[in-house]
């Protein structure tokens, strides 16, 4: 089917449909659709009304990720085509790209080869202006924060206490600390802030947790921008600026609809990094997709190990949802580089590395497992990939007790998962239970990131720093010490190592901080070296980007 194109050049050589035309196999009419042109549309949130909530919610989640990659949305994009090849009614749904590792490292978002959801560019790019919308929000609330330092009055907020900062929708390390309110008196109160990447925004947690808009102006007044001479806490709804923040979110809560190569209808909404935040799409897409189809396929991002604990801990008991199932991508590629072999050779086949990598996938199995939802391991064969290597896997799973198989929807789109689609629907259909969270809310929060730190990453023990504890000691006396942990962490290790690859043991995990995100509803639990604001490589993905007298886009992956 042509694996020597590009992702870009197959996603130009399909003919997209009209979404009038993909919102019909919903059960969607123009009149429940705000057009952004012929191929994307927000559906209105009255689209679904009187429809019961009652599909299958299928989790598609990985390893530990590696340079290597493991392909997970174009997994969650091959299995959603795949449904349909089966007969199946169902949608996916997916977080936005952040503009920052498309220009940067990790390049787009929209999944690979024959399973990618389209308009590609637009997708990758500015898409609906979501993104700039929880900018622009997330910004004004820092310039009405100055305002009140500058005038005075108001709730008293004390300039050396303010924990709100700004943020930008892209990676800059030269933001990360900065002083504002140099020049003249007219010009602000100095004070040191920063920035942080959009998608580690608070209100881009709180957009894809909210129900709908009163969730939504509710969750924002409860954000804590700083605190009172007093040490007690301002709010966003203390400074009276929540109307107008709800009002420049009014469009960025619709979900969007978009479509695969294959036609699979797509929600593509929200864009919350995992490593830094909670990182899945939103509630409110979830829950429409929920009422328009019989099974919903959606991602977290990174491994289990992040977007996977947190998709359970945090979307699911916030949303009140429940997964029927969860679809673990491993790859032989990412395996190898766990077993030892440097990125220069993958492509030379070792059914021994592959075997030395496996305790990698076992411990997500591990992980996924102490949930109690039915697994399914996906291996996302490249074209490099042996049988050999591929079986090792299969093996491997099988000896387990795991229903595993190996699927090549980069190369054959739906065609390529009809297998793994057939027995992740029957382990869907087939739960009836709840899923068992590792920690009981009301559990102190030391002992709910232990529960994370031991249980999901195998760490020994987790050491808290001075600062870490103060802040402890802040979260009891707030009386918020009953929510949710959402581990800040590396994504390339289970520890808080980067460079402990594969299933590393006898190590601790450090906290040396918590954020408190009051609005959002969750802990912010900063381990290891990890940063709210990533940098530029030496030689970003940007470089290769370029647009012709035509409007045709070039190197965008």
């Amino acid at each position: 089917m042509g694996k020597h194109l590009s992702d870009i050049e197959i996603a130009r050589g399909c003919t997209l449909r009209p979404i009038t035309e993909i919102a019909e196999k919903l059960g969607l009419t123009s009149d429940d659709l705000e057009q952004y042109g012929p191929y994307k549309a927000k559906v209105r949130a009255e689209a679904a009304e009187g429809r019961a909530q009652d599909g299958k919610l299928i989790l598609v989640t990985a390893i530990t990720p590696t340079p290597a990659g493991e392909g997970k949305t174009t997994t969650t994009v091959g299995l959603g085509q795949a449904f349909a090849k089966i007969g199946k009614n169902a949608v996916i749904t997916l977080r936005e790209p952040s503009l920052g590792p498309c220009l940067g490292i990790k390049g787009g978002a929209a999944g690979g080869g024959y399973s990618q959801v389209l308009p590609m560019e637009d997708i990758n790019l500015h898409f609906t202006g979501d993104l700039h919308a929880i900018t622009t929000a997330h910004n004004f609330l820092s310039a009405m924060v100055d305002n009140y330092l500058h005038h005075g009055g108001g709730p008293g907020l004390d300039p050396r206490r303010v924990e709100w900062r700004r943020v930008l929708d892209m990676n800059d390390r030269a933001l990360r600390n900065v002083i504002v309110g140099l020049g003249k008196r007219s010009d602000g109160v100095p004070r040191e802030t920063g920035f942080d990447i959009t998608a580690a925004s608070e209100i881009m947690a709180i957009l894809c947790l909210a129900d709908d808009m009163a969730d939504l102006k509710a969750r924002l007044s409860r954000i804590i921008v700083g605190y009172d001479y007093d040490r007690n806490p301002v709010t966003a709804g203390d400074l009276d600026c929540i109307g107008a923040m709800a009002t420049l979110l009014k469009d960025a809560i619709k979900p969007n609809l978009v479509q695969t190569i294959e036609g699979t209808p797509a929600f593509v909404h929200g864009g919350p990094f995992a490593n830094i935040a909670h990182g899945t799409n939103s509630v409110v897409a979830d829950k429409l997709a929920l009422k328009l189809a019989d099974y919903v396929i959606t991602e977290a991002g990174f491994g289990c190990d992040l977007g996977g604990e947190k998709f359970f801990h945090i979307m699911c008991r916030s949303a009140g949802l429940t997964p029927s199932c969860v679809a673990i991508v491993a790859t032989a590629r990412a395996l190898k580089m766990h077993g030892g072999v440097p990125k220069t050779d993958l492509k030379a086949a070792d059914p021994d590395a592959v075997a030395r990598g496996l305790p990698n996938l076992e411990k997500h199995i591990d992980s996924i497992q102490r949930f109690n939802v039915p697994v399914l391991v996906c291996v996302n064969r490249f074209t490099s990939d042996t049988d050999e290597e591929c079986q090792v896997i299969v093996d491997r799973c099988k000896a387990l007790g795991v229903d595993v198989e190996v699927i090549d929807v980069w190369g054959e789109g739906g065609a390529g998962a009809t297998k793994a689609a057939e027995k992740i629907a029957a382990l869907a259909d087939g739960f009836e239970g709840a899923f068992t969270p590792l920690y009981a809310l009301d559990a102190p929060v030391k002992d709910k990131i232990r529960a994370v730190a031991q249980n999901v990453y195998g760490a020994d023990d987790v050491q808290f720093t001075s600062t870490a504890e103060m802040h402890i000691r802040k979260i009891k006396r707030l009386g918020l010490s009953d929510l949710p942990v959402c581990m800040a962490k590396t994504q390339n290790s289970l520890s808080d190592n980067p460079k402990l690859l594969g299933r590393p043991s006898g190590f601790d995990i450090t906290v040396r901080e918590i954020v408190i995100s009051a609005g959002a509803g969750f802990l912010v639990p900063i381990t290891g070296t990890i940063m709210r604001m990533p940098g530029l490589a030496k030689r970003p993905a940007a470089l290769g980007i370029d647009i012709d007298e035509n409007g045709v886009i070039e190197g965008l992956s």
